[in-house]
């Protein structure tokens, strides 16, 4: 009797089972990578190519897969998840969804201080199945889900929009103020064309600050889907051909939803280094030394030297990894302290450049000077020979002449002759008649030339009576005046 029972609705069991039987085989568990996503799109109803791609490259490192490895943690959200439960989407794709759902919140930190989450569940009419303050734990979530039973008629999708906009996503509904800073998500799961107008409830919905996520299956209309998410478009709408395959994209929105440490990914930016803030969050610090820039990321040397605590007694150098050493003034020399400065005794040193004589002045400083018969030249080191002629005080009576390195001798005007004394002259003339042309040893000779002598010293002697007499006339002139 079972077997005719069998035979019997056979019909009807080939009619239920014949959908699974044309499902693709199961894909091996793992991540969902982008390019996977676009495979699963490149075809909408009636088998035209798909318009979205995934990017080719990512700039968002891969999720770890490990709970709590310190690379991921999920952000805090207020996310309301809005899945199309019309008469096309069968009971049993109904639970795929419902899985779908399951599977996202197992990947978040669900409470009250981190992701809530709201179900509105819509055909031709909606309901809030459960609003983001119902439950804070994801065991109570799951079996709210789990519970969830089909609307059946119609595809009212901008309907939906608008009453999670205006019912699921207020604070008394708990989702939490804009001063909160918690992103608000959105995810529409569709199998059809809406049977309303999406695109305006939509705009308004991302203009309250909603980021909206659209999911197609099998029949979904991609001008729809991308009317509905946010921009840009190649992170906000995923298309799959079956239901059998939307589960798969619950770790796509597992990596969307993690919060990455950028510190730990060395993804960071940060020129020195990069301190985690927890929820994703870091921000870049600086080395000793250095001052953070504006743009938060590099760093400048601190300006030492300008900031005077360096304790440098005489010149401080800045030096370019931030760190400045001393310097002395010239003359002077740095102690082993490296920060005072001593006295150089350049002459004892034999750095003075002096060409002659090095005299130090003390307190580091010096001068040079010359040898006698030199002079200092104008760059106060070298010296050159100084002409004693033309300074005056050669003595001679008449004329001085230079021989060069400080010696000279005189001269005397044509009609004089030299002294003994090489300095003054005489008179020729004078001389020679002084000199008797007579014979020097007769008596007579010698008795002229005695007489001549007493004539000529006693005109001098009348000369210098005169002279004495004038100069005592002047100053007794001078005294009575």
């Amino acid at each position: 009797m079972l077997f005719s029972a069998l035979l019997r609705n056979l019909p009807g069991l080939l009619l239920l089972l014949w959908p699974l039987l044309l499902l693709p085989p199961p894909a091996a568990p793992g991540r969902l990578t982008r390019a996977s996503v676009r495979r699963l799109g490149t075809r909408v109803p009636g088998g035209s190519p798909g318009h979205f791609s995934a990017r080719a490259t990512s700039t968002r490192a891969p999720y770890s897969g490990v709970r709590g490895s310190g690379v991921c943690k999920s952000r805090p959200l207020d996310l309301v998840f809005i899945i199309d439960s019309s008469r096309s989407v069968r009971p049993l794709e109904f639970t795929k969804v419902k899985t779908f759902v399951s599977r996202i919140i197992d990947t978040l930190d669900i409470g009250a201080t981190d992701t809530r989450v709201a179900v509105v569940n819509y055909a031709s009419t909606v309901k809030i199945e459960f609003q983001l303050n119902t439950y804070s734990n994801k065991q109570a979530l799951k079996q709210a889900v789990a519970r969830i039973t089909p609307l059946s008629t119609g595809t009212m999708s901008g309907l939906a929009i608008q009453t999670a906009m205006e019912e699921a996503f207020t604070v008394e509904a708990g989702a939490r103020g804009p001063t909160s800073n918690i992103p608000k998500v959105a995810i529409i799961v569709t199998d059809g064309r809406p049977q309303d107008q999406v695109n305006e409830v939509a705009a308004r919905a991302r203009a309250s600050g909603i980021e909206l996520y659209a999911v197609g299956v099998d029949r979904a209309d991609m001008e729809s889907l991308k009317m509905m998410a946010s921009k840009p478009l190649e992170d906000h709408v995923f298309y799959v051909e079956t239901y059998g395959v939307i589960e798969k994209l619950s770790a796509r929105f597992q990596e969307t939803f993690c919060a990455l440490d950028q510190c730990m990914l060395g993804t960071h930016q940060c020129q020195h280094v990069c301190v985690s803030d927890g929820d994703g969050r870091h921000h870049c610090e600086c080395s000793q030394g250095y001052t953070l820039n504006a743009d938060g990321k590099t760093c400048s040397a601190i300006d030492k030297c300008a900031l005077n605590t360096h304790g440098c007694e005489q010149i401080c150098v800045n030096d370019r990894n931030g760190s400045y050493h001393c310097e002395c003034y010239e003359g002077y020399t740095l102690n082993a302290d490296r920060k005072t400065c001593a006295a150089q005794d350049k002459c004892a040193l034999g750095t003075h450049g002096c060409q002659h004589i090095c005299v130090n002045d003390g307190a580091g400083s010096h001068h040079c000077e010359c040898f006698e018969g030199y002079t200092l030249n104008a760059d106060k080191k070298t010296c050159s020979v100084r002409d004693k002629c033309a300074l005056g005080t050669h003595g001679c009576q008449h004329i001085c002449v230079s021989d060069g390195a400080v010696s000279y001798h005189c001269d005397c005007f044509p009609g004089y002759t030299l002294n003994d004394d090489k300095k003054t002259c005489s008179d020729i003339e004078e001389v020679r008649s002084l000199i008797s042309i007579e014979d020097a040893c007769s008596c007579g000779a010698t008795l002229a030339f005695q007489e001549k002598v007493s004539s000529h010293l006693q005109k001098l002697n009348t000369k210098l009576d005169n002279i004495l007499k004038k100069l005592q006339v002047t100053e007794y002139g001078q005294l009575h005046r």
